[in-house]
């Protein structure tokens, strides 16, 4: 969409980069990894004692696994920025600020 609102090809070479710059248009990607890192940091902050922190540590364990990769989970791409105790990290906004950038 990007390319057409510009009028460039693929066959002109140039990069994504260089047109959302032109387009000032916001990678969507990039927005919504935003918004779900700032959500995780939100929903385990809360001491409401409400199920959405339980539901982010939920490990289901039954009947036999299928064979193949595991599936990816939500909190997936979080614990590779993060690490594993990214909910400890995600305590502290400070921190949990820092990590995003």
């Amino acid at each position: 969409m990007e390319r057409a609102m510009l009028g460039v090809s693929l066959r002109d070479q140039i990069r994504n980069v260089e047109i959302r710059r032109r387009t000032r248009v916001t990678d969507i990607a990039q927005r919504v990894a935003k918004l779900k890192w700032q959500w995780a940091g939100h929903i385990v902050r809360r001491k409401d004692g409400r199920w959405g922190p339980k539901v982010l540590e939920w490990q289901p364990r039954t009947g036999k696994r299928s064979v193949g990769r595991p599936p990816t989970r939500w909190t997936d791409d979080i614990k590779r920025v993060a690490g594993s105790r990214w909910i400890q990290a995600a305590q502290n906004r400070g921190t949990w600020n820092s990590l995003q950038k």
